[in-house]
């Protein structure tokens, strides 16, 4: 009798073992899944932190680029007997070096003309029709004229170019 009360201890003990292995089994599964979960956010985060630092001066940039278009215009005014000028030179240069900074930066201008118009990258301003101003193969939806730089930061667009196309 004492042999089957002994027995059955053994036996409750073993199953006790056994519910005790599968929890064990449950909670280590679920904390190795946590584990992988909170991995995985640390790297998302990761990631989101590295895009907001990448792009945390396009608000400074955007307030540059008006000052960088204003030197292309004036650039494009000067009179052809004061293109060598020492002062032109220099002003010049600031253009040169402003483009620089912004190209170290990340910031690119987006290629306009003689290109196919990508309502992506470019604004229409104008459609332009054929005329002796225009190339005679010039097709339809080619960018002719670039009224305003558009820019790429980083590869995402900033500023969209504002174009004239041809109809």
């Amino acid at each position: 009798m004492n042999n089957d009360k002994e027995k059955r201890d053994i036996e409750e003990l073993e199953k006790q073992i056994e519910e005790c292995k599968k929890a064990n089994e449950e909670y280590l599964n679920g904390w190795k899944r946590e584990r992988a979960d909170f991995i995985n956010f640390k790297k998302s985060e990761a990631d989101r932190m590295s895009e907001l630092v990448k792009f945390a001066n396009e608000d400074l940039v955007l307030k540059i680029l008006p000052i960088l278009d204003n030197i292309y215009l004036a650039e494009s005014h000067v009179p052809e007997e004061l293109q060598n000028h020492p002062w032109i030179e220099g002003f010049t240069q600031i253009k040169k070096q402003l483009s620089d900074f912004l190209s170290k930066e990340g910031i690119e201008p987006i290629k306009t003309i003689d290109e196919q118009f990508d309502p992506n990258f470019h604004e229409v301003v104008e459609e332009i029709g054929h005329s002796e101003a225009l190339a005679e193969d010039a097709k339809p939806g080619t960018i002719v004229e670039e009224t305003q730089k558009g820019y790429t930061m980083h590869g995402k667009i900033i500023r969209p170019a504002k174009v004239k196309i041809s109809k």
